[in-house]
């Protein structure tokens, strides 16, 4: 992984940062933690930009990396790093120097990550797992996900077959939202729409979310933040609070918990453009 960055330029000791107290916005929204996941980064579908809008816009305590922040999957096959790219992973260093507590925990696209677990890259802790409690006093699990899929855990290599057929989706999405946006249409996730529209993939992500929430509740906590299957969701499942903060490449999605401890999950609207005091950015769901 320390390789990987160094190509980059994200890790180098000592680099001056000009940016460090004016990349906020000013009157920005403070939230206590931030969660995102699935970003992706390394891959043409990666809405960097858009995320870096989001972190600009809205400084936080605590920043938890929920896992496939890298796709080290995508990159092994061919090499995908344009600036914006490395401009986020610069502003997450910047996060963790300004005094965010930031913890990744790697998922199954950025395993490599795994055996860094325990250790410190630039003020970021990497963890296999973690506990964060809310200001209001519950307790949330935190993990990627992909321990509870079992196409990962039993036939990985049909994981990897499904990787890059949805990479084929994304690159048709691509296209396709490009001319919508031409025709002044908002933007649409074909891929998204087939996981609607397929049975098998719906009782699939029925099963992961029971699974999930499940463990969480035999180890003796009020609730679970995950990633893993892009799709964002907060609801109670038999008691146990289950919240996926969605990703990066379809639905520009996060989990967030207010100072008072309550927890929303958002959409970035990066298309509105207006004063910051008034922008809508982030849409409740």
């Amino acid at each position: 992984m320390r390789a990987a960055f160094d190509a980059t330029g994200a890790w180098t000791p000592g680099t001056p940062q000009a940016q460090d107290d004016a990349d906020d916005e000013p009157g920005a929204v403070r939230y206590r933690a931030i969660f995102i996941s699935d970003l992706h980064l390394g891959t043409p579908g990666c809405q960097a930009e858009a995320l870096l809008d989001l972190l600009k816009s809205y400084p936080s305590d605590s920043l938890y990396l929920v896992g496939d922040i890298v796709d080290g999957w995508q990159l092994h096959r061919k090499w995908f790093w344009p600036q914006s790219h490395n401009d986020v992973i610069q502003k997450l260093l910047r996060r963790a120097r300004k005094g965010c507590a930031v913890v990744y925990v790697p998922g199954n696209h950025d395993e490599f990550a795994r055996e860094f677990v325990g250790h410190q890259f630039g003020g970021i802790d990497v963890r296999h797992d973690t506990v964060h409690t809310t200001a209001d006093g519950r307790s949330l699990w935190v993990t990627h996900g992909d321990h509870f899929d079992g196409v990962i855990q039993c036939a990985k290599w049909l994981a990897y077959l499904g990787d890059y057929l949805y990479e084929l989706t994304l690159r048709l999405n691509r296209h396709l939202n490009h001319w919508r946006g031409r025709l002044g249409l908002p933007y649409w996730s074909l891929s998204a729409y087939l996981k609607h529209k397929v049975k098998k993939a719906v009782s699939y992500v029925s099963d992961f979310e029971m699974a999930v929430a499940a463990e969480a509740r035999r180890r003796g906590q009020d609730g679970v933040v995950c990633g893993h299957i892009h799709r964002a969701e907060m609801r109670e499942i038999q008691g146990t609070l289950y919240c996926n903060d969605g990703d990066w490449v379809e639905s520009r999605t996060a989990l967030v918990e207010h100072l008072d401890g309550r927890l929303e999950l958002v959409h970035w609207a990066p298309a509105i453009k207006t004063a910051p005091a008034e922008r809508p950015a982030l849409v409740s769901r």
